[in-house]
C-alpha cells in the first residue's frame, strides 16, 4: 500500500506565513484592494499591487503566473441600504478598469487532461473602504500557501490555481468559467475557498472553529462529503457542517453555471454570520488565524485525497 503523504503536507502549512501574508494585503502597505483606489504617490491601485505580490509570491514557488485581462467597473455605495449590502450597480458613465485572473498550474503526470481548480476572490470591496481581511485576504494567503506545498508536488491531475476578483463587477470567475468550458476543460472539482474563519461574535467567543462547506449539484455533494472525510479522517479539529444551497452562488457558482457541478465553497460560516462583513472594521486583527490554518489544511488535504483518488 502507498504511503499516506496527506498528513505530511498539512502539517507543512505555515500559520505565521500566512499571518504575515495577511497583514501585508489587508493593512500595511496595502490598506485595500481595489481597482478603484490608489495610495498617494503610487503609480498602480492596490488592486494592481495586490497582484503583483501575489504573482512574485508564486514565481517564489517556481510557477509560470497567467494573466487574463476583464473590463470591470467598481460598485456605487448606497447608504440606505444595511452596512453588509451597500453596494449598487454602476451607472453606465463610471469608469471602466482592467482587473486580472491569475493563474498558476500544477500539470498532472498521469491523468494531466483532468483539472482540479482552486479559486479564490483577491479583491476588496470597491465601495467601501474595508480591508477586506476575512472578505477575502483570508482565502487569498490560504491559497498562495496550498499552491506553494504543491509546487513540487507530483501531481496524477492537472492542479490550477486561479486568483480572481468579485468585489467589482462582473465577477471575473465568470470569464474564467466560460473560457473553460469554450475550450473543452475536464474539471472534476472545484475548490473555492472565501472568507473562511468568519462567524459569528458567539462562536468567536464560545471558541469555536467552524468551516461551512456548500455545494449546488449532487457532483458538488461528492465533493463536500470528501472535504467532511478529511477532516475527519486526519482529526483536523474544525465543527464542519455541509449545506447545500439551491442556486449557484460565489465564484464556485460560476463555474456550476458554466457546466462544471462538481465544485464547494469552504467558509466559515452561513448564512454569513461575520459582524464585520463588508465593514471598515474588517481588519486582519480580528482574524482567527487558528480558524484559518485548519480550514486551509482541510482544502489541501481535500486536493490531494482528490488528485490521488
Amino acid at each position: 500500500m502507498a504511503r499516506d503523504i496527506i498528513p505530511e503536507y498539512i502539517a507543512r502549512v505555515d500559520r505565521e506565513r500566512m499571518t504575515e501574508n495577511l497583514f501585508h494585503l489587508s493593512k500595511a502597505p496595502l490598506p485595500f484592494r481595489k481597482v478603484n483606489y490608489t495610495l498617494p504617490g503610487h503609480e498602480k491601485n492596490t488592486l494592481d499591487e495586490a497582484d503583483d505580490f501575489i504573482i512574485a509570491q508564486l514565481q517564489s514557488a517556481s510557477y509560470e503566473v497567467e494573466k487574463e485581462a476583464v473590463q470591470v467597473q467598481a460598485f456605487r455605495c448606497d447608504i440606505s441600504k444595511p452596512k453588509s449590502s451597500q453596494y449598487s450597480p454602476p451607472m453606465p458613465e463610471d469608469p471602466w478598469y482592467t482587473a486580472y485572473n491569475l493563474y498558476a498550474k500544477n500539470r498532472g503526470c498521469s491523468h494531466p487532461d483532468e483539472i482540479i481548480v482552486m479559486v479564490s476572490h483577491k479583491d476588496s470591496q470597491s465601495w467601501v473602504d474595508s480591508p477586506g481581511a476575512y472578505d477575502n485576504a483570508v482565502g487569498t494567503v490560504g491559497h498562495i500557501e496550498i499552491a506553494r506545498l504543491l509546487a513540487d508536488y507530483e501531481a496524477q491531475r492537472s492542479i490550477w490555481f486561479l486568483f480572481c476578483n468579485e468585489e467589482h463587477t462582473p465577477w471575473t470567475s465568470a470569464t474564467a468559467a466560460n473560457a473553460a468550458k469554450e475550450r473543452g476543460d475536464n474539471i472534476i472539482g472545484v475548490f473555492n475557498i472565501d472568507s473562511i474563519g468568519g462567524k459569528s461574535q458567539a462562536e468567536v467567543e464560545a471558541g469555536r472553529l467552524t468551516n461551512v462547506t456548500l455545494y449546488t449539484a449532487p457532483e458538488g455533494k461528492a465533493l463536500a462529503e470528501l472535504q467532511c472525510d478529511v477532516i475527519a479522517t486526519y482529526q483536523i479539529g474544525l465543527a464542519e457542517r455541509l449545506c447545500h444551497r439551491p442556486a449557484p452562488g460565489d465564484d464556485d457558482g460560476s463555474f456550476v453555471k458554466a457546466g462544471f457541478p462538481a465544485a464547494i465553497m469552504n467558509l466559515g460560516s452561513y448564512p454569513y454570520a461575520n459582524p464585520d462583513y463588508h465593514a471598515e472594521t474588517d481588519t486582519p486583527e480580528r482574524v482567527d488565524m487558528e480558524n484559518v490554518m485548519l480550514t486551509v489544511q482541510a482544502s489541501l488535504a481535500a486536493i490531494l485525497k482528490l488528485d490521488q483518488s
